[in-house]
């Protein structure tokens, strides 16, 4: 999550964003989709109600992104 939100204030012009963004390449296994980084943060988000967020706008305010990704950490811990 604190990657994601370092990638998303980089910008569209630089490579490791593609990486958060872009299409995966290769094979899966037959009935498994390619899934994106993008995607599991999706996921992520989702499990602690925060779906509807606009990521890459909450991104650019440092302060709000750091709670929100220690937040989502958090629920991961038993």
């Amino acid at each position: 999550m604190r990657w994601a939100g370092h990638v998303a204030r980089m910008g569209k012009r630089r490579g490791v964003y593609n990486v958060l963004v872009g299409k995966p390449e290769g094979k899966r296994p037959l009935g498994r989709r390619k899934r994106k980084w993008e995607d599991n943060i999706k996921m992520d988000l989702k499990e602690g109600r925060w779906g509807g967020i606009d990521r890459i706008d909450l991104a650019q305010d440092r302060d709000r992104w750091w709670a929100l990704a220690n937040a989502v950490v958090n629920l991961w811990v038993p």
